[in-house]
């Protein structure tokens, strides 16, 4: 079986690590020709609780693939899906499936590309950050990630026991629910990172009442598109956030992760366009469409717009505009 993850940047660096370890080969395709030139030479460099780690790794650049994969994993910036798709169509084989990491809703739009049949969803649940070309930082202790199909499913028992070989922790449900889920988290906390450059663990204990806020418009438009549940860590987060405790919980909720800052941030601080209208902005959308208003978020991603334009300062104190 061929694997292929499209986009080794930070996350699909850590995934194609953790399957390579597990016996899983794949090959690691990303535009970034220092980060490739790393990797070939020297291999992946995972720095996971304080201990770093090297392993080797097949690497290349995207002009250098060839023949089909049977598995395609996604793991690059929404905003260019569309280019994307067209250019990976003819090296998926024809019963082989492509299985999209990125956050928000993307599988709509590839499933136009790929069909629906083919197409996966998963939400992963650590998180991980460039540290420099070949070496990668884990910022959660836990490898754990949701999975699902947008079509009939086929090979969803087949992806999910690919993914335990790599040690992950592997949840199977309604992708639309796990979409949803992680979007309670994305489209508050990762849109708030963006906008002050502060951590999860930060804006949970600072700035909890607007971090709630967030997430209780994603929850009323993920209820306003049929979900029942939407489960973390084996929590219904929707009902967590939405309770009277929620102030208490949040902090908790997010120890695990509170040493994340948002991607987004980081496309902001390297002077790129982030995917904020992709994440806080596809629940906005969804909100019109299903007639939920989502003002905080609203605000939220157009404050995003205005620090990359230069009209707002990427700072804490900027929260203050919402």
């Amino acid at each position: 079986m061929r694997i292929l993850i499209y986009g080794a940047g930070a996350m699909g660096t850590s995934l194609g690590v953790l399957l390579t370890r597990g016996g899983v080969p794949c090959e690691l395709v990303t535009r970034n020709a220092e980060h490739v030139a790393k990797l070939k030479t020297e291999g992946a460099v995972l720095t996971e609780s304080g201990k770093r780690s090297v392993l080797p790794v097949f690497a290349c650049l995207p002009q250098e693939m060839k023949g089909n994969y049977d598995v395609i994993f996604l793991s690059t910036r929404q905003r260019d899906n569309a280019e994307i798709a067209h250019f990976l169509l003819p090296y998926l084989a024809a019963d082989g499936a492509i299985v999209t990491v990125q956050n928000g809703l993307p599988e709509e739009g590839l499933s136009e590309v790929f069909g629906s049949d083919r197409v996966y969803g998963a939400a992963l649940g650590w998180g991980a950050e460039l540290v420099s070309a070949g070496e990668v930082n884990v910022t959660s202790e836990e490898y754990a990630l949701a999975l699902g199909a947008y079509g009939k499913g086929e090979r969803l028992g087949e992806l999910a026991s690919l993914l335990q070989r790599g040690g992950i922790d592997v949840n199977v449900g309604n992708l639309k629910e796990i979409r949803y889920s992680k979007l309670v988290v994305n489209a508050s906390l990762s849109t708030l990172s963006a906008i002050s450059g502060l951590t999860f663990g930060e804006l949970s204990k600072k700035y909890k009442k607007l971090v709630l806020a967030l997430m209780r418009e994603t929850v009323a438009v993920a209820e306003a598109d049929g979900c029942r549940t939407l489960v973390q860590n084996g929590h219904d987060i929707g009902k967590l956030f939405k309770s009277p405790f929620a102030g208490i919980i949040l902090p908790i909720a997010m120890k695990k992760h509170r040493n994340i800052r948002s991607g987004m941030l980081k496309d902001i601080e390297a002077g790129r366009r982030c995917d904020v209208d992709f994440v806080a902005g596809a629940v906005v959308r969804a909100g019109e469409r299903l007639h939920v208003e989502t003002p905080k978020l609203a605000a939220a991603v157009s404050l995003v717009h205005d620090i990359e334009n230069g009209l707002a300062e990427l700072s804490p104190e900027t929260l203050k505009l919402l």
